[in-house]
């Protein structure tokens, strides 16, 4: 190999080389800063007054065209330079040249091209965003016609193999991304199981229904209208509950709620008009002191039902079908209890707990038990798809009603029915296999 080989056309190609393995650096740096940069940071430094991490976020607004206009940017830039360097090293050393240059190229891109620039770029990802997105933002709008035509080509392409792509999938994914960190916080002891709870069941009730939480009708505590007035006010005093439905003959003909500071108000009104006794108590009406009974599908979600509980001032609703049969009822608390867990107070009647810890490391579990409560209290993995409670899962993946003694294991977990009464599972014994 002659001196005369390293000539003015060696240096330039040479030169051209590395310029073109910086551009490739940039690339390469800035898809792996803008698709790990928060979005949340960004927002935050925007709000400050930031114009690059303004520009970050009007540029991964659209991801796919994002990351297409950078792959095509990074893979003419590669291309280019491995033609170069063989082109060059062909002219050194003849044929074994193409060897020489794939080798080396391989290296040259693998650490200036790939791994150094993203290495950097991921160690500080929303300053490495702010900073290169004015660029790639028109970078895109250069290649913005190629990018759309190949993006057709490759929905194109995915419709043939049955794949639909979703533009609006990103909400969903922005939820995800969000449940997603707080358990990483949790797992890694940056969150505590409380506030994990808390945090994840705020975050379910744009997806849960009331049907999920509601209090079945045959727990539900009702007045019968044509019982004798001192009797309701018995029953109303007695009762744990301050709302109580109003009905007439039949369960599922609701007239309306009655408040028990109503129902009191009324008394006194009624007591301070007469001379005072109780015979007076008799003249008492509890649907004169009734609300309207407030009524809500049984497909609400969570979410929209405690909109609707505090737009409307209200914490009471009766849930029903799509026949307008009634299935229960809901109340305000009842969606609080599935983000801050269970509330308690002077009038709660005291019940066992639903689930209990044997010696032999099984849980006795009721079957009424919801799913989500008892994988909230364990931090199991149970399916909450199909079934709403441990018996419903029992049912469901069983295919049938099991009888007393009955086992079997599923889901990594041994069912065994406890107690049945009826077609109920009352009690359910689980251990974790």
């Amino acid at each position: 190999m002659s001196t005369h080989f390293f000539d003015t056309n060696f240096w330039l190609t040479s030169g051209s080389i590395a310029v073109l393995l910086t551009v490739s650096g940039f690339f390469s740096g800035s898809e792996t800063a803008l698709t790990a940069a928060s979005r949340g940071k960004l927002r935050s430094q925007s709000d400050r007054g930031s114009k690059g991490a303004q520009a970050a976020l009007r540029v991964t607004e659209d991801s796919e065209k994002m990351i297409g206009a950078l792959l095509l940017g990074n893979n003419v830039v590669n291309i280019l330079a491995a033609s170069l360097a063989t082109a060059l090293l062909t002219r050194l050393f003849g044929d074994s040249g193409v060897a020489f240059a794939t080798l080396g190229m391989t290296a040259l891109v693998l650490v200036f091209g790939e791994v150094l620039p993203k290495t950097v770029a991921i160690t500080f990802p929303e300053t490495f965003a702010a900073r290169v997105a004015p660029v790639i933002q028109v970078m895109i709008w250069i290649f913005s016609p190629i990018i759309n035509i190949v993006r057709l080509f490759v929905r194109g392409l995915l419709y043939l193999f049955g794949v639909r792509t979703d533009p609006n999938s990103h909400i969903l994914a922005l939820r995800e991304e969000i449940a997603g960190v707080i358990a990483l916080g949790h797992s890694e002891g940056a969150v505590e199981k409380e506030d994990r709870d808390r945090l994840l069941g705020a975050l379910d009730l744009t997806s849960r229904t009331v049907e999920e939480i509601m209090r079945h009708r045959s727990q539900i505590e009702m007045i019968d209208a044509d019982t004798a007035p001192d009797d309701i006010i018995s029953q109303a005093l007695a009762s744990p509950h301050t709302r109580l439905p109003v009905y007439r003959g039949d369960d599922e003909n609701i007239l309306g709620v009655v408040h028990a500071k109503d129902l009191l108000r009324e008394m006194n009104n009624v007591l301070r008009a007469g001379d005072r006794t109780v015979l007076n108590l008799a003249s008492v009406d509890v649907l004169k002191v009734a609300m309207k009974p407030y009524f809500v599908p049984e497909t609400t979600t969570l979410d929209e039902q405690m909109r609707q509980f505090l737009k409307r001032r209200t914490h009471f609703a009766l849930v029903v079908d799509e026949y307008g049969a009634l299935r229960g009822l809901i109340t305000l608390e009842d969606i609080l209890e599935e983000i801050v867990g269970e509330i308690t107070d002077e009038f709660d009647v005291e019940r066992d707990s639903p689930l209990k810890k044997s010696e032999n490391g099984d849980y006795l579990v009721d079957g009424s038990m919801t799913i989500r409560d008892l994988n909230r209290a364990k931090d199991w993995q149970l399916p909450d798809d199909e079934a709403n409670t441990i018996a419903g899962l029992m049912i469901h993946e069983a295919q049938m009603i099991p009888a007393e003694g009955q086992v079997f294991s599923f889901h990594g977990f041994r069912f065994e029915v406890v107690r049945k009464r009826d077609n109920r599972l009352v009690k359910l014994k689980i251990r974790p296999l």
